[in-house]
């Protein structure tokens, strides 16, 4: 089996056609491996931008990338097709998370219309299987770990690379692939781009429910239990939506307790997540209004 992975550099810029910003890629960077992990063959290449005349300043200060290298690159497709004859013989193509994913899509469907794609055969996560690795040997933080970071875990001499540009770290991830293979959990990770869910996954975006009549809103995370006695609480006012919580007000039935009940619903591409909180009780502005005029009054009667 052969392995290529891939790592992308690329700059944000504003696209005016659509009024929005794109990352549009300005270098590929990617190594072939063989079944040992041995190094076959490399690939970088400078692509020309299609939108922009230079490149901006924290691109160059991250990259090292100019806007005279950037100027004397290649076009975007011809690029992909270079790099889709370079992967022709492998089976597996790693990158160091998704996130070079996304920008390939977006690349394929804003500046090459879709008429030119990369070739994705078996795709597998690189991060999450290293990190995956990482946690195995104690280390605790839930938080994506940087590729610098991870090379420094696994003792990796980083001193011949320079990271952020494309074909170094795709060789630093080759090193953390030999460094952490095993081969159950690497088959656990490895998903099939021919699958029509695999992309159908990357391109649907989570987002918050906000419409509390929404189908997908199971109605039993609308009811809450008195945090005092257990017992089944009263809705009191009506659902409120703000900052993507929705809010309720809410009476023990038994004890009289009043809470303030928070329930959240975001929709992902398996389920519906939810998250449920209670808080103290809160009194609607008119309400208040009118304890204070019984207060006042309560006051000039004595």
């Amino acid at each position: 089996m052969k392995y290529v992975i891939l790592d992308l550099e690329w700059d944000t810029v504003y696209y005016p056609p659509q009024k929005r910003f794109v990352n549009q890629i300005l270098q590929i960077g990617a190594v072939k491996l063989d079944e040992n992990f041995n190094k076959l063959d490399t690939l970088e290449l400078n692509i020309k931008s299609q939108i922009s005349k230079k490149v901006s300043k924290r691109f160059t200060d991250i990259t090292g990338i100019t806007t005279e290298d950037m100027l004397s690159g290649i076009p975007l497709y011809e690029a992909v097709e270079k790099y889709n004859t370079f992967v022709k013989d492998t089976q597996v193509a790693m990158t160091w998370s998704d996130t070079d994913l996304y920008t390939i899509l977006d690349n394929q469907k804003v500046l090459l219309k879709e008429k030119v794609t990369f070739s994705f055969d078996k795709y597998l996560d690189l991060q999450k299987l290293v990190q995956g690795e990482m946690q195995r040997k104690g280390y605790e933080s839930k938080n994506q770990v940087s590729l610098e970071s991870a090379a420094q875990f696994f003792k990796i001499d980083t001193k011949k690379f320079e990271f952020h540009t494309a074909l170094d770290d795709s060789l630093v991830c080759g090193e953390l692939l030999k460094a952490t293979f095993n081969k159950d959990r690497f088959n656990e990770l490895l998903k099939d781009t021919k699958n029509p869910e695999f992309f159908a996954r990357l391109r649907f975006k989570a987002r918050p429910i906000s419409n509390i009549k929404d189908e997908a809103i199971d109605k039993k995370h609308l009811e809450f239990r008195c945090p005092e006695c257990n017992a089944q609480a009263k809705n009191v006012s009506k659902w409120k939506y703000h900052n993507r919580w929705f809010s309720a007000n809410f009476k023990c039935a038994h004890c009289g307790f009043k809470f303030n009940g928070r329930v959240s619903f975001k929709r992902t591409y398996d389920e519906v997540l939810v998250k449920r909180r209670i808080c103290e009780y809160r009194v609607k502005k008119n309400d208040m209004q009118s304890m204070s005029k019984e207060v006042q009054l309560t006051s000039n009667r004595n």
